[in-house]
């Protein structure tokens, strides 16, 4: 029987003795050409032929970096997975500069062809917010804060 609690053995807590570290965000995508494309829409810097490839990688402030694998790419070194069953498991979040950015912005996407799940509306929270789909149906959240009453 262990009596670890009673020798005093330490305990490794997070960030004490670990070296991961976040480093990206990773999407299975079923049409690399049209994420690629929504993304780009959005700011993303995915760089020239990017939509041809089955790996694709932008780098983001701050030095994470947004990547996409195909289908297919998963598969070549997991067989069995499988995409999943119902709506989007992966959502951003994508700050604005303005309140009306986010209605510029949702109206440029859905203009475009883009799925515009919610329309933009003034949130309880104290933000415009509002939500589009990318082409796999991962949630895309724009908003900005609302000002402050009189402004």
């Amino acid at each position: 029987m262990s009596v670890f609690f009673k020798t005093g053995r330490r305990r490794t807590f997070y960030g004490e003795s670990m070296t991961a570290r976040f480093d990206a965000i990773g999407l299975v995508v079923s049409d690399m050409a049209a994420s690629v494309a929504f993304y780009r829409r959005l700011g993303f810097a995915f760089p020239e032929g990017a939509e041809n490839e089955p790996h694709a990688e932008a780098e983001l402030p701050g030095g994470l970096r947004l990547l996409f694998d195909t289908e297919e790419t998963v598969r070549s070194f997991h067989p069995a997975w499988r995409p999943p069953v119902g709506g989007g498991r992966a959502g951003l979040a994508l700050r604005c500069d303005a309140p009306e950015e986010v209605d510029a912005l949702y109206e440029e996407l859905v203009g475009a062809g883009c799925h515009g799940e919610l329309k933009p509306w003034d949130a309880f929270w104290g933000q415009r917010y509002a939500v589009v789909l990318d082409p796999d149906g991962n949630g895309v959240d724009l908003f900005a804060p609302l000002g402050s009453p009189g402004e």
